[in-house]
């Protein structure tokens, strides 16, 4: 059974081609026959799938680390501050076992000596933008996932580009780092699940491959969390009952997951074999908006959070009208000390966009949860996206919602004149330092 991610070497017959200079050849040693490169890639499907998964290998590190060469050698993490996460760490650094969403006091002290550079998320979302216009340029069947990966459909590209899938994928790969200065990695397969698995295999510089011969074989061994979307709750759940790894899926009836699980169940069944339906689907819209704050010291009075919540809900509503969404539903976060994470949310009579709706429901739910525990990072966000045409109708059994409605209409008005800190609510100074 040939291995997932072949990077070098060759078995006679086997297709592949140089990663480098695009040589192709069916035997071939450690390097290309061309331009000696080793960076090879071969696979007995490698021309015959179409899926592809790129994911920019440690993204905001290594724009950093573009634009300061003196960083190049250096372990670099970017977060914030003493009491925020990582959001990124080189792969230097994760030498010494720092890893994204690791808290930053346990980052230094595993790597004392890194360099600690605050995110650049302007400067970060350009290169996205110019990374998704490179993807653009080889099918329009792109599906972000988030600002530094993506899904490609690039079936029936082939005439177009005179080249395979994978050979052209390979091509994009030389081309970002020509034209952006960053890696990424590739996953190649017959569907989005597997590809995303693939991408991960051989980080950094990547280019890996899970064909369907051995899709069932490959998959047999790893853990059950190895799934998307399921997590310890339900990996505990499945341990119980005997499923420790996905051979053992397999090996079960769909039925009785079902029964035992319902729709996890299914879900399950289907991505232990590897079937994943889903298609590629261009600009996939956003399903929730949100915004957090992660405290510099943690807060446990109610009035201090209700004070660090109004901001967060102008950050929302903010995105929510240049967007021209509404929210159907208001969830809160809340993450205490210890760092366990609280999640409450609210459902709507009608969507909304406006800051002083998600700040009343958002604060009457924090009010149930600020008991004296202290926390360390709140956040409001909102879910069921819909047209901002049905947002905010006249409520007749709330006389002074109109007149909330046309308050902020009027301060976003002066804002878009005048700039954001021009006029805002009394609420959003009170207790701010002069």
């Amino acid at each position: 059974m040939p291995q997932p991610a072949a990077t070098a070497g060759s078995i006679d017959g086997t297709p592949g081609f140089c990663r480098d200079c695009g040589h192709r050849f069916a035997a071939a040693g450690a390097r290309c026959p061309n331009c000696r490169s080793p960076r090879l890639i071969c696979h007995p499907e490698l021309f015959a799938l179409a899926i592809g998964h790129i994911d920019c290998d440690a993204f905001y590190a290594a724009i950093e680390k573009r634009d300061d060469p003196s960083l190049r050698d250096k372990p670099v993490i970017i977060g914030g501050g003493k009491r925020g996460v990582v959001s990124t760490a080189c792969y230097i650094a994760r030498i010494s076992g720092v890893r994204s969403a690791m808290p930053m006091f346990k980052a230094r002290q595993l790597c004392p000596e890194a360099v600690i550079i605050k995110p650049n998320m302007a400067k970060y979302a350009e290169a996205g933008r110019q990374v998704r216009r490179l993807m653009l340029e080889l099918t329009p069947l792109v599906e972000p996932l988030s600002i530094d990966e993506a899904f490609l459909d690039l079936s029936g590209t082939e005439k177009l580009h005179k080249m395979t899938p994978a050979e052209s994928l390979a091509r994009l790969a030389l081309k970002i780092e020509a034209e952006i200065g960053i890696t990424v990695s590739i996953g190649l397969s017959h569907n989005k699940f597997l590809a995303k698995i693939a991408s991960d295999l051989n980080k950094p510089r990547g280019f890996s491959v899970i064909g369907r011969a051995e899709t069932l074989d490959f998959l047999a061994d790893k853990p059950v969390r190895f799934v998307w979307g399921i997590g310890q709750a339900m990996s505990d759940r499945l341990a119980k009952d005997g499923y420790t790894n996905l051979g053992q899926i397999q090996a079960a009836a769909e039925r009785d997951l079902v029964a035992r699980y319902g729709k996890t169940g299914a879900h399950l069944w289907h991505l232990a074999r590897g079937e994943d339906d889903r298609v590629v689907e261009p600009d996939s819209p956003a399903k929730s908006i949100s915004a957090e704050t992660t405290f510099d010291i943690d807060i446990a009075d109610f009035a201090t959070l209700s004070h660090e919540l109004w901001p967060l809900c102008e950050k929302v509503s903010d995105r929510l009208k240049r967007a021209a969404l509404a929210g159907g539903n208001v969830h809160l976060k809340l993450k205490t000390a210890q760092f366990k994470i609280l999640s409450r949310q609210l459902t709507l009579g009608a969507p909304t966009q406006l800051a002083e709706t998600l700040y009343r429901h958002g604060r009457a739910m924090l009010e149930k949860e600020a008991t004296g525990t202290p926390y360390r990072l709140i956040g409001i966000g909102v879910g069921d996206l819909q047209d901002a045409a049905d947002a905010d109708p006249l409520d007749l059994a709330d006389p002074g919602a109109e007149q909330r409605r046309k308050v902020e209409a009027a301060i976003d008005a002066v804002r878009a004149k005048l700039g954001k800190g021009s006029i805002g609510k009394g609420r959003g100074f009170e207790g701010k330092k002069p």
